[in-house]
């Protein structure tokens, strides 16, 4: 698979995104949860666009929602992360699309149109930011750098809070983007030393999980373990080095 065409067609969505007459076209799907005409269109686009590419790999977005997939080989497409971030112009949202194979992420971009930023990753080949490769920052513990943080459910926000107050305390500062797939893209190119959160579903972390990766760092759930791209999970990723003392705040 070609890294590079794919990159291409993920650019073309610039103009749909920006588009802020589509953005007024909204919807609630739940709670502080909503989708605009941007998020379908982009969604209707990319899927077109991959199944021309290769028609053989099956397609996961959010916009479908979460589904068994009956393949080895599926595209995992958040077409808007940072919906919320795009409905108020505040220009943080990104398209993030990985494609999972035999239940691993092997390929993933990460598009931030705003700011004409693409990171990528292959697995093996390490990660790119606009074409130059990107390395997780060098800190070796929390109080030398800073963490993204992200709200998840408002149902558990009161013990998120309590969370978020054990890392700033122990961190130089915590930060929150709004979109899951920046603050790991951040992660990996050091700009940050990690990121947590309490729940995700696989178009939010895939692609960010394997920049992180293949830029030299860890993403695990908050035990340890590894993560399954055909399920949501709480997520940390971090430069390595921070990733046990973040752990053991978030227990």
């Amino acid at each position: 698979m070609d890294i590079q065409h794919i990159a291409t067609l993920v650019r073309e969505t610039k103009g749909i995104i920006t588009n802020r007459e589509m953005v007024a076209h909204v919807r609630e799907k739940g709670v502080a949860d909503y989708v605009t005409q941007v998020d379908i269109t982009v969604q209707e686009f990319l899927k077109d666009a991959l199944y021309k590419l290769a028609p053989d790999i099956q397609f996961l977005g959010e916009e479908t929602g979460l589904q068994q997939m009956n393949t080895d080989s599926y595209w995992i497409l958040d077409p808007v992360d940072g919906t919320t971030n795009l409905m108020h112009d505040y220009q943080h949202s990104v398209v993030s699309l990985a494609l999972c194979q035999r239940n691993e992420i092997v390929a993933g971009i990460i598009y931030d149109p705003f700011h004409e930023e693409l990171f990528s990753a292959v697995k093996g080949e390490g990660s790119f930011l606009n074409g130059k490769p990107i390395h997780v920052s060098s800190a070796q513990k929390l109080s030398e750098t800073i963490i993204g943080v992200g709200t998840a459910k408002r149902e558990q926000a009161k013990d998120n809070f309590a969370r978020f107050l054990r890392v700033y305390e122990n961190s130089q500062d915590i930060r929150r983007i709004g979109s899951a797939a920046l603050e790991l893209a951040y992660t990996a190119c050091g700009r940050q030393g990690g990121y947590f959160e309490a729940y995700l579903n696989p178009w939010d972390y895939a692609a960010g999980m394997l920049i992180v990766q293949e830029a030299g760092g860890t993403v695990s759930d908050w035990r340890g373990k590894s993560l399954d791209p055909a399920q949501g999970s709480q997520v940390a990723g971090t430069n390595g080095n921070v990733h046990d003392e973040l752990l053991r705040l978030l227990a």
